[in-house]
């Protein structure tokens, strides 16, 4: 049985002069550790002083989930990157880590989130709504948000990951009876609430950054990159600010598809951003049904071993939205 971790490592370096507060986080999946393996190769430079912070503060979080890290795998108890909000009775590890994780979150003006994906595909980065008084996911530091995501070194930026999901989740309620919706977190829309949303949420802007395959050997240093580009552009350390992606590749979630029954079947294997032609067969239910793209568009985060009841696949659509 693996012991259960009793604490979080965090690195902090504080600049002498004030300055943005800049927050990274690895392995909030166990099994994700690009940004861990970026994060080793710059903790090795701040403490050899070949780099040093100008103002502000830096801090680093390689391993945020400790006990899905041991077990190399993508959750502990659960998905640390669902439901994530502090509570006053922890029920699994993932909260015990979150009364930790969410107040160093609200302490940070910026969050860079490190990730990678199972299937083979192109890095992309993940960003929040527009400027916005809606009461689901209000946002005033678009303009941030988008001038950072353009630094980061990939091209492919998505957009619409809340706002989709909260749709998912009315139509997942419609459907499942009252008698069944107890245990399933999947129905209750703070499961879409991970590390940026919380970010946001707390007055910060957040960025999501997907560094490739799980195994990709240029994973690491994407990762790496991608600090050394925030922190240049923040003006953190004493070096140009980058030049912005001159044309980004701008998506936008648009709908989630669920799995109603384990003999749902994708038509094919899919990777997230393989293109659709409208009609196309993207999947067929267990009863004979086709699901069919909608439109042209793009299939996301397929997930053929999805759980019955829970999000299969996001289609997204070009994003009407111009990056600046």
């Amino acid at each position: 049985m693996t012991p259960l971790p009793t604490t979080l490592r965090v690195h902090q370096f504080a600049g002498l002069a004030p300055g943005p507060r800049l927050l990274v986080l690895g392995a909030v999946h166990g099994n994700e550790t690009c940004g861990s393996r970026g994060m080793a190769r710059l903790l090795a430079e701040l403490d050899a002083g070949t780099l040093a912070l100008s103002c502000g503060t830096l801090t680093l979080v390689p391993i945020t989930n400790p006990l899905a890290y041991l077990k190399q795998q993508r959750n502990g108890d659960r998905n640390l990157n669902r439901n994530l909000r502090p509570t006053a009775e922890p029920q699994d590890f993932e909260d015990r880590i979150a009364n930790v994780l969410c107040p160093l979150l609200a302490s940070h003006d910026v969050l860079l989130d490190l990730h990678s994906f199972q299937s083979v595909g192109q890095a992309f980065a993940m960003i929040g709504p527009a400027n916005n008084s809606g009461t689901l996911q209000p946002f005033a530091l678009a303009e941030q948000e988008q001038a950072l995501v353009l630094r980061l070194g990939v091209r492919r930026i998505v957009e619409g990951w809340l706002d989709t999901y909260a749709v998912g989740v009315a139509a997942r309620l419609a459907r499942t009876p009252a008698s069944d919706r107890a245990g399933l977190l999947s129905t209750d829309p703070e499961y879409g609430v991970g590390t940026t949303e919380y970010m946001r949420r707390h007055g910060g802007c957040a960025i999501t950054l997907e560094c490739g395959q799980h195994d990709d050997p240029a994973g690491p240093e994407l990762a790496y990159q991608a600090i050394r580009r925030t922190l240049a552009q923040l003006g953190l350390v004493a070096e140009p600010a980058p030049e912005p992606c001159p044309e980004p590749e701008f998506l936008r979630l648009a709908e989630v598809v669920d799995r109603y029954h384990a003999g749902d079947e994708f038509a094919k294997v899919w990777s997230s951003f393989d293109p659709l032609r409208e009609g196309e067969l993207v999947a067929v239910r267990h009863d004979g049904e086709p699901v069919l793209a909608p439109r042209d568009g793009y299939i996301v985060f397929p997930n053929a071993k999805a759980a019955p009841g829970n999000e299969w696949f996001y289609f997204a659509d070009r994003s009407p939205r111009a990056l600046s």
